[in-house]
């Protein structure tokens, strides 16, 4: 896959697994991304969840996608970087309305964005299950 392939398969299938480590031990949750370009993977969280002190803790993280019509996974390892920037945090609370109750209840400041860096994909189908694998730049 190219990298705009990949960038794709992320934007249409944004729920994935994320991985943390804290002192060598593996954090593995569900969550949905907020989009992927050239420039890295938008991600958000409470400021008030152990995601978020997990990543500022340790920057280095690992995404797994998955595109069930085709069966084709797609690993990003990457490093994270928060994002300040109050624009974008209003453009995520208008496209998920969820988060609406809980910033007119804490304030915008609750949610904090990160992007992941740096960002290298590994692809995988049943397909080539046992070829040599192939990483690709994503930002």
């Amino acid at each position: 896959m190219t990298k705009e392939e990949i960038l794709k398969l992320i934007n249409s299938n944004l729920t994935c697994h994320l991985a943390t480590s804290v002192d060598g031990q593996p954090h593995v949750r569900g969550m949905m991304a907020y989009r992927a370009d050239e420039n890295g993977i938008i991600f958000h969280t409470g400021n008030n969840k152990d995601l978020f002190k997990q990543v500022r803790d340790n920057p280095l993280v690992e995404a797994c996608f998955f595109d069930r019509n085709t069966n084709t996974q797609v690993r990003v390892t990457g490093k994270v970087a928060v994002v300040y920037d109050d624009g974008l945090k209003r453009e995520i609370v208008a496209m998920r309305p969820f988060l609406k109750p809980w910033v007119e209840e804490l304030g915008l400041d609750m949610i904090a964005v990160f992007r992941i860096t740096d960002c290298v994909a590994c692809v995988w189908t049943f397909e080539e299950n046992f070829a040599p694998k192939k990483y690709i730049k994503l930002s």
